[in-house]
């Protein structure tokens, strides 16, 4: 069987944390992720939030961790060619689905989202990668941006996104993220232009932020996050993004990830 990810890919990603990966869903698959992007937002989560400031002539929307109720969420989790391809750029010979977001940002949105890391947000430590997956077409002025190389860290101080308050870390006990607008010729940031079920994959640790999106329609995005077989449970003392409420009871500190929130999604 021919590999899903080659090798020349494979090191591209650990040289780099990031990869783009085009047509990672099929049209179909493509119209189920509409279908379940739609259901979300028609009926938002308890973790939904409007991320872009009042007064932006767009809007900035995600929710998160919805699988469990939508089951075409749980279908391109578990049972697309995300989680083969997550398994092969990370190496691993297990992937556990971490959680899905969804992220919507409607034409003229102008909230850009900072830059930043996502492990420091998160319960665990250890390898993870997300799959950041547009539904519309997404010119290269739109899209994610990605500061390869930044996976090898160190991490960065976790901030809130609107008022830059250290919620999870205390103050100076992260080193901060450079000013990354100030001097992006220094920086080597990549961005694609992308289609409907094109995919780029990042490591947790991958610094990345996003314009707003000064075009006509929208750009909806379903992300679907994979921990690697050495992943292991973190829990914190503050509340993550997303928070999994009272894991710590069942999934002791330093223990896999072994947990019905966190089901194997390869091998299948």
């Amino acid at each position: 069987m021919e590999p899903v990810v080659d090798e020349g890919l494979a090191a591209a990603f650990a040289r780099d944390g990031v990869a783009c990966v085009r047509s990672v869903l099929d049209p179909a698959e493509v119209a189920a992720a509409v279908a379940a992007i739609d259901t979300v937002l028609a009926s938002p989560g308890p973790l939904a939030q409007v991320a872009s400031r009042p007064g932006d002539p767009g809007a900035f929307t995600e929710d998160f961790c919805r699988w469990r109720e939508v089951p075409a969420l749980e279908d391109l989790a578990r049972r697309s060619r995300v989680p083969a391809i997550a398994a092969a750029l990370m190496a691993s010979p297990q992937v556990r689905f971490y959680h899905d977001h969804v992220l919507v940002k409607e034409g003229g949105t102008r909230q850009r989202t900072p830059w930043h890391q996502d492990q420091p947000y998160y319960n665990v430590d250890g390898l993870g990668v997300s799959a950041w997956i547009p539904v519309d077409p997404v010119p290269e002025d739109g899209c994610l941006e990605l500061v390869a190389g930044s996976h090898r860290g160190p991490w960065l101080m976790p901030r809130t996104f609107l008022r830059r308050e250290a919620r999870w870390f205390p103050e100076g006990s992260l080193a901060e993220l450079p000013d990354i607008d100030a001097d992006p010729g220094t920086f080597d940031i990549r961005r694609f232009s992308l289609a409907p079920g094109d995919a780029i994959f990042f490591d947790f640790l991958t610094v990345h932020g996003a314009p707003g999106f000064p075009h006509p329609g929208r750009r909806r995005v379903l992300s679907l996050r994979y921990l690697s077989a050495d992943a292991r449970h973190a829990p914190r003392t503050w509340r993550t993004s997303p928070p999994f409420d009272g894991l710590e009871q069942e999934l002791p500190a330093g223990r896999p990830m072994d947990h019905p929130m966190f089901p194997v999604a390869w091998p299948a």
